[in-house]
């Protein structure tokens, strides 16, 4: 077998899972359009209803509950190391950190004296670093004061930051397990980008990872391979070279996904009025 070949194999089988015999499960229905899946290490799942204004908290063994209501149309979510909830709240247009008190303190409203357009979707990583994504989608639209969208980065200290302007609407965003790559999706392009960060957790190198994905994709998250979720018409999984694996399919499009449970194998997707939960043979990146 020629070396090529012999690395193209290598390849597949490092990355390789068993996609086969995927369980799925109904872990809540009958919301309204459900979002921003986050796990806590304290041990249960935190989601969105963003037109129902609601977060919802679902603990093991437990029923779902409301967890907060009037939210200001929550969207993406996402805990830190010291289990501090960041909640992009897309109808009162800011990033917002809930600490374990219930004390709320706002990240970000504002760029160069602008409000933001919708902020939705963050991720922070171990260092502190948050990163969040800023469309308008639908009515926010009519209310925007900026003539971009943008990726941000919100530093553990110092003022907010620029990562992008975007012409497209950036969506769904994540980390590499090593923490040193940020992909962004691209919901009007289709597309999956990415961005190397520096140990200050500065990007650069923006580039193309993925071109095209089958349907609008929304959340996106990685594993502890370095594969990528991307929630779109089913959950797409790629490496981290941007090849596809595998297409997860569902029986209705997919907004998000976040890896959670004890164990980090249970891959919790949000998909309008349902949350499901699929247990895989591989852990979440964080």
């Amino acid at each position: 077998m020629k070396r090529a070949a012999l690395f193209a194999l290598a390849a597949v089988l490092l990355y390789a899972q068993d996609f086969s015999e995927i369980k799925i499960d109904h872990l809540a229905r009958g919301l309204v359009y459900t979002e921003g899946p986050a796990w806590s290490h304290d041990g249960y799942l935190i989601f969105s209803d963003t037109p129902a204004d609601r977060l919802y908290k679902w603990v093991p063994g437990q029923e779902v509950a409301v967890f907060r209501d009037g939210v200001g149309g929550p969207s993406g979510n996402a805990f830190d190391a010291e289990g501090r909830l960041y909640t992009c709240e897309t109808r009162a247009r800011r990033v917002t950190r809930t600490d374990k008190k219930g004390a709320v303190e706002v990240l970000a409203e504002r760029w160069d004296g602008k409000r933001l357009n919708a902020p939705n979707d963050i991720v922070v990583a171990k260092s502190g670093n948050a990163y969040f994504t800023d469309p308008a989608f639908g009515s926010q639209q009519d209310h925007r004061e900026l003539d971009f969208y943008g990726v941000y980065h919100r530093p553990p200290r110092g003022p907010l930051k620029l990562v992008s302007k975007l012409a497209g609407r950036p969506n769904g965003i994540a980390l590499s397990p090593n923490g040193r790559v940020l992909y962004v999706v691209n919901s009007d392009e289709r597309n999956v980008r990415a961005y190397d960060l520096d140990r200050s957790g500065e990007a650069s190198n923006e580039r193309v990872l993925i071109a095209k994905t089958p349907g609008v994709p929304g959340g996106i998250r990685s594993d502890e391979k370095g594969n990528l979720y991307v929630a779109c018409n089913g959950i797409a999984v790629y490496t981290a070279d941007g090849r596809l694996l595998h297409t997860v399919e569902l029986k209705s499009h997919a907004a998000n996904c976040a890896f959670g449970e004890p164990d980090g194998r249970t891959l919790f997707i949000t998909t309008g009025p349902e949350v499901l939960r699929a247990r895989l043979d591989v852990k979440g990146a964080y």
